[in-house]
């Protein structure tokens, strides 16, 4: 295969550029799990989790808002879910800081958390109890033959360097989540939700919007590959 040269110099521009942008943002799982402390009282996570006075946060970390059976969520979060809100990391982040400001009306008595280390911190830590960070987007989908195209795993290895700049590809969750072994279709609606400026995240729009149809296939081929 011939290795297109400009687009190497690109991929490691745009790595530096992801890194950068991610390396304040990373947080610490076990300095997540003392901070969580003050969330436990209403909200279990893990092994066995159930629902409190809120839900459990099993999975949390891309599910779309006020999606567990049976929970009394308030009339706010309803209509926030009925306006797509999903929770990614931008969304989680900007919630914990300020509950009350960020959903006027929610139930959550809880007053926030003003660190951004701490937040960061959190969502490392549920993260951990998270299978996926690329979920299937509320709201988003992509055509039926950009799902049905078939990726090459080895054009995907070669562009995949770029990826694995901030996603391990051992598929450890650091902090940023690991994208190996995902269900292809979901890592390509994904990939279009960031290329579409559905999904926020500045990085992922900026990387997603010089990618081709063919090459997110590609990489969605190769990441598959690795969980196999």
């Amino acid at each position: 295969m011939l290795l297109d040269f400009s687009r190497i110099g690109l991929c490691v521009t745009l790595a530096v550029s992801a890194f950068s942008a991610h390396a304040e943002s990373v947080g610490d799982p076990d300095a997540g799990k003392k901070v969580y402390r003050k969330c436990a009282s209403c909200h279990m996570v893990g092994d066995d989790a159930r629902n409190r006075v809120g839900p459990n946060l099993n999975n949390i970390i891309g599910a779309p808002a006020a999606n567990i059976d049976g929970v009394k969520y308030s009339k706010a979060l309803k209509n926030a879910a009925a306006d797509g809100l999903v929770w990614d990391e931008a969304a989680l982040n900007a919630f914990l800081e300020a509950p009350k400001k960020y959903l006027p009306g929610t139930r959550m008595s809880f007053l926030g958390l003003t660190k951004s280390s701490e937040r960061a911190d959190v969502i490392a830590y549920l993260a951990t109890y998270s299978d996926s960070s690329i979920a299937p987007e509320a709201g988003f989908s992509v055509s039926p033959e950009i799902l049905a195209m078939d990726g090459d795993v080895a054009y995907g290895e070669y562009l995949g360097s770029e990826c694995t700049t901030c996603h391990l590809s051992s598929g450890a969750n650091d902090g940023i989540p690991g994208i190996t072994g995902w269900d292809e279709a979901d890592f390509v609606t994904a990939m279009h939700a960031y290329k579409e400026k559905y999904r926020d995240n500045s990085v992922m729009q900026m990387v997603t919007g010089r990618l081709a149809n063919h090459e997110i296939a590609a990489l969605a081929a190769y990441f598959k590959s690795l969980g196999n």
